[in-house]
Formats: structure tokens, C-alpha cells, sequence
């Protein structure tokens, strides 16, 4: 399996790397020796325990982002069920049953639990998501739209809002199973599909890419009788003709539809029929849109016919809901592969061209206040939705029915807002040198020294189960303090044999590390009277003794000498 082939990639990549950083004359990880990935991610969970509680394992899970119902983990999940069905309590795991459990999809849960993720820290971001859905709650402005029926039956009261990042984090909060129409938001996914299936150039022979500066469903063509670009209703009727030329009304909408559910990683995406017989009743304005372009010649294979069919099809209609929407705008973030099932969708090509027309075109008349504020590439739609893309980060879709006078979400345009203020996700935020906004994607703090006082610290009281955590996380277990002091120093220092045991057998750090001072672990071991200490080291010396040089030998005979 791939997974299992990246965990052995992985391990010798471990290898080579202490062999050529140390050199051959080193106390370095042993192949045999080495523990593997599912033995360490035990260690990390189990936190000292020989068991795991099935449930905790689950909730550790979660807290990275990641999902039980993740395609991704679908065969750990499946063996965890069938492995629990056998056990003698039904609910706590072993290191053996734990390993057979999580080894089909080690590599991705490796990298969950190290926080190695585009978001490390997920629980304390999605926190500061739910201030600022709590914030955007309370706005009470808007009107729902009501030109058809099943938009005006929409409580003004719902409110959404999920996110899915690149790495398949995903998180939700409000109203977001319910199902709503993409209506308009739908456009830059036509497009993107109209660009991955001809190209660029074929497709703009027809589009432009400049925003109108008109109302998005004006009777009006640009100066080459072109639709100004692929946002406006005039754009996304030429969009929809250009998918599957010369196919029937229902191929072009399975089409459509098989797209879109793999942009969602196979989420929920629906169709009403109710809004689509409305939608067809009451668009009058969208067939004057769809004969003027037959009368300028934009598309010439358009009949009277195929008209009627593209009108009856510009927005599809299709439902989703948050969850599954955000899924998409997170494949658009991905470069056009989906996050949740690692497919690739869409090409880099459509992926780009479509952000790029978001960026600038995507939010009605109110798209360039948004570029400036927010500085995201978004879509919004008469339904509520707004469709938000952090480039190679997340998507999010925000949902709630009352509309601004210029038909976007009240309350999604205040969530945006909050959250560019918060974060640094604007594109033309500093990266380096803004420091009044968070970036969620970076661990706070000076990491280097953060890690060194939380390593020395977990050494000093002897809490090995910290230390289990920071060698899953790859973190440096020789790394030393001002005053070249290691974690084991301290540890034999303060007689702590269990950490002593844990950092020669498991980490294979080095255990003749000297300080400022000339001490090596053994002279503190020494002076502070740990005979037991003083045991394990002189054992794992003599077990290792071929490896160790002449001086570490001497040095370690002279710290004996002073003992007895």
C-alpha cells in the first residue's frame, strides 16, 4: 500500500539523515532498533498507558481536524470496527491491536497528530471561527430574496458557516446540513470545467475577463460582443453552452453534476426541481440575454432550441450544503485536487483563470470593495451563500438567506471581513513583517526556544510522556540549552531513570553529550548519587560500546573511577 511505502521512505529517510548529520562513529538509530511510525503514534496517545481507549484515541483524532467519516480513513476506521468487535471490553486498544488498526493510513495520521498540517493548531483557530460566527450572528439587516418562492421561504434566522482545508481539516458550526441552491456561485465552477475541458485561449475567444461595472444580469456586451466575464449572466449561459457541445439538456447536466460532486469529494449535491421550475418561470430577462447572444453571433452553434436549454440550466440549481460547498471552494485552494479524496479535478490552468475572476469580478457590484477589504477570491449568490477561497490554505462557505441591496450575504460579508482582520489571509498582507494579525499556518512564539524549555522542563520532572509526543513530532531530542545542557543531563541529574531509559532506547540520542562544563550525563548522574542511573548508563555503554570513541570511553571510565 502507498501508505506503508511512504512510512518505510519515511523511517529511511530518519536513517540516512543521523548518519550523515553524525558520521559513522556515532550513536545513531539502528535500523533494527528504530521504532516505527504506529509504535510511536501509540506512545504519543496512550500517554504512559499500555492501553487506549478506543474514544480517546477518536477524540485526539478529531482535535487535529480530520474526520472519522474521512475517505482517506476509511480502512482504519473499518479495521478499528472490526478489531473493537473482538476485543475483551469492546473499548481499549493494545499497542498490537493499535498498530493493525492505524498501519493501512499511518502517513496521514502521522502527520495529524505532529501537527503538520497547514493549520497546526486547529482547535485554537476554529475558536476564534466561532467568535467571529457568533459576531456575525447578531447582525439582524438584509431581506431575503423573494423573486421565487423557495427563496423567500428561507427563516432570515439561518446561519452557516465550514470550512475544509487543504489538508482535509475541516470544521462547522450553525445551520450546515441544511440543503440551499448554489444559484450564482455555481458560475466559477462552470467556468473552471469550461477551461479544464478546452483551455484558456478557446474559452476567452468567447468570454472576456474585465468586470462589467454593470448589474450582473444587464442585457449588455462589451466592445468585441463579448460577455464581459464569466460572472455575469450573459458569461455563464456562454460558459454552459461551451460544456459538452452538441450533448443533450441531461448529458450536459450529469456532466455537470458528476463534477461538482467530485469537487465535494463525493459530499452532498442534489437538485430541486421546484426551484429550477421557478427559476424557469420567472426567467424572462435571462432569455432576452440568451437571444441577444444569438443575434451578436457570440456562440453560432446556439439554436432557438439550445437557448431555452441553457437558460433553463445557467445556474443548475443543484443543492448542497455548507459542508459539502466548502469542500468544493477547499479544491479550488487545493490547485483543483480534492482534499478529502486526493483527486485531481480540475487542471492548474482552470484553477487559476477561475480564482484570478473571483478575485475581481466574483461579489456582483460590490467586487472591488471586497478585493480591497477582504482580498480573497469569493462568489456569492442570490440564495446567501458566499463561496471563499484562501489560496493553498482553505475554502469556506458562509450561508445565511438575508441579502445587502446588492445581493450578497449580510452576515457572510461581515464573517469575511472579521476574518482578514483577524488572520493574515489578504493577499497583499506582509507575511513577515504585519504582526498585529495571527497566522494561523505558523506555531506561535519562538519555536526554538519554546522547544528546548518544553523538552529540558518534561526531562526535568520526568514526564515521559510529554517526551513521547515531541519525538513523534520529529522535534530535536539532542538539541541543548545556553548552556549545553541536554535533556539528558537533566534527566540523570534529577534521577529520573524511566526518562534516562526512554531517551538512549527509544530517541538513541547521544549519552555522552559533554555541557559548557566538560560533564557528561554520567558525571551528573555521579555527583548527584542516582546509582540506578549510573546502572543504565554504564549498561548501555557496554551494549554499544563498538560505536563509542576512545575519548567517550575514557570519559566514561573516569566517571566510574569517581563513583567507586
Amino acid at each position: 500500500p502507498r501508505d506503508r511505502t511512504e512510512s518505510s521512505l519515511l523511517q529511511a529517510a530518519l536513517l540516512r539523515h543521523d548518519q550523515r548529520v553524525n558520521g559513522p562513529q556515532c550513536w545513531r538509530r539502528n535500523a533494527g532498533i528504530l521504532p516505527s511510525l504506529e509504535d510511536l503514534l501509540f506512545y504519543t496517545v496512550a500517554e504512559g498507558q499500555e492501553k487506549i481507549p478506543a474514544h480517546k484515541f477518536l477524540t485526539a483524532l478529531k482535535a487535529t481536524g480530520l474526520r472519522t467519516g474521512d475517505p482517506r480513513l476509511k480502512e482504519c476506521m473499518e479495521t478499528l470496527k472490526e478489531t473493537l468487535k473482538n476485543t475483551s471490553d469492546g473499548v481499549t486498544l493494545d499497542r498490537h491491536l493499535f498498530k493493525k488498526c492505524v498501519q493501512s493510513n499511518i502517513v496521514l495520521l502521522t502527520q495529524a497528530f505532529r501537527k503538520k498540517f497547514v493549520i497546526p493548531d486547529f482547535q485554537s483557530f476554529t475558536s476564534h471561527i466561532d467568535e467571529l460566527y457568533e459576531n456575525a450572528k447578531t447582525l439582524a439587516g438584509g431581506q431575503v430574496a423573494d423573486y421565487i418562492p423557495q427563496l423567500a421561504k428561507f427563516s432570515p434566522d439561518l446561519w452557516a458557516v465550514s470550512l475544509c482545508t487543504v489538508d482535509g481539516q475541516r470544521h462547522t458550526v450553525g445551520d450546515t446540513k441544511v440543503p440551499f441552491c448554489l444559484q450564482s456561485c455555481v458560475k466559477p465552477l462552470k467556468y473552471a470545467v469550461a477551461v479544464h475541458d478546452h483551455g484558456t485561449e478557446y474559452v476567452h475567444s468567447f468570454i472576456g475577463k474585465e468586470p462589467s461595472g454593470l448589474r450582473f444580469n444587464k442585457l449588455f456586451l462589451n466592445d468585441e460582443d463579448k460577455p464581459h466575464n464569466p460572472m455575469v449572466n450573459a458569461g455563464a449561459i456562454v460558459c454552459t453552452s461551451l460544456i459538452k457541445q452538441g450533448a443533450g439538456n441531461a448529458e450536459k447536466f450529469d456532466y455537470v453534476m458528476n463534477f461538482l460532486k467530485k469537487m465535494a469529494g463525493n459530499e452532498y449535491v442534489g437538485f430541486s426541481n421546484a426551484t429550477f421550475q421557478s427559476e424557469r418561470e420567472s426567467g424572462d430577462r435571462n432569455f432576452a440575454i440568451g437571444y441577444y447572444l444569438k443575434e451578436k453571433k457570440v456562440c453560432p452553434w446556439m439554436s432557438e432550441t439550445s437557448i431555452s436549454q441553457l437558460i433553463c440550466q445557467l445556474c443548475s440549481y443543484q443543492s448542497v450544503t455548507c459542508e459539502s460547498a466548502s469542500v468544493m471552494a477547499a479544491t479550488l485552494a487545493n490547485g483543483g485536487i480534492c482534499p478529502i479524496t486526493g483527486e485531481r479535478v480540475l487542471s492548474p490552468e482552470a484553477v487559476r483563470n477561475t480564482l484570478s475572476l473571483m478575485h475581481s469580478c466574483g461579489m456582483y457590484d460590490f467586487s472591488g470593495q471586497f478585493a480591497f477589504h477582504v482580498g480573497l477570491p469569493a462568489k456569492s449568490g442570490v440564495s446567501g451563500g458566499i463561496l471563499l477561497v484562501v489560496p493553498n490554505v482553505m475554502g469556506i462557505m458562509c450561508w445565511a438567506p438575508p441579502l445587502d441591496k446588492l445581493g450578497n450575504s449580510v452576515r457572510g460579508i461581515q464573517f469575511c471581513t472579521d476574518l482578514v482582520e483577524l488572520f493574515n489571509f489578504h493577499n497583499y498582507d506582509n507575511l513577515r513583517h504585519f504582526a498585529k494579525k495571527h497566522d494561523p499556518r505558523r506555531e506561535g512564539g519562538d519555536q526554538r526556544a519554546k522547544s528546548v524549555i518544553n523538552l529540558l522542563f518534561a526531562a526535568y520532572t520526568g514526564d515521559v510522556s510529554a517526551l513521547r509526543r515531541f519525538a513523534l513530532s520529529s522535534m530535536d531530542m539532542e538539541q541543548r540549552d545556553y548552556d549545553s545542557r541536554t535533556a539528558l543531563h537533566v534527566a540523570a541529574a534529577e534521577g529520573h531513570t524511566d526518562v534516562v531509559r526512554f531517551l538512549l532506547e527509544a530517541c538513541k540520542v547521544n549519552p555522552v553529550p559533554r555541557d559548557r562544563w566538560g560533564n557528561t550525563p554520567m558525571d551528573e548522574a555521579v555527583q548527584f548519587g542516582h546509582h540506578d542511573v549510573v546502572t543504565i548508563l554504564q549498561s548501555y555503554h557496554d551494549k554499544h560500546s563498538s560505536s563509542c570513541t576512545a575519548e567517550d570511553k575514557a570519559s566514561v571510565e573516569t566517571s566510574l573511577d569517581s563513583l567507586l
